[in-house]
């Protein structure tokens, strides 16, 4: 394998873990997004579009911090009693999960 084979591989290798990655964390929105519409007593259509705001609130900047600040703010407003290490730690236990769907499809 020649260094040119070594140095495509490894950009194919990375690209396909980007995308990976973009589908696990868009999936992780969608699912945290209806977890958290259902403790803000949503459901149906009002459940599918905040899950929506969720995913697009991701779009904001790097990182999970703007879905995080979302979903801080909107249980505040709504008083839901949830607290910032019970919300990340739902957003690690749904990445990981979004993760292996995505293996396994």
């Amino acid at each position: 394998m020649s260094m040119k084979d070594r140095e495509d591989a490894y950009e194919n290798k990375f690209a396909h873990d980007e995308e990976l990655r973009f589908k696990a964390e868009a999936r992780r929105n969608k699912m945290l997004g209806l977890w958290a519409a259902e403790k803000l007593g949503k459901s149906g259509d009002d459940a599918e579009a905040y899950a929506k705001e969720v995913i697009i609130a991701d779009i904001e900047e790097a990182g999970d911090e703007d879905v995080f600040r979302k979903i801080r703010k909107d249980f505040d407003d709504a008083g839901v009693d949830q607290s910032d290490h019970q919300i990340r730690r739902t957003m690690d236990e749904m990445m990981a999960e979004a993760i292996e769907q995505i293996k396994n499809a």
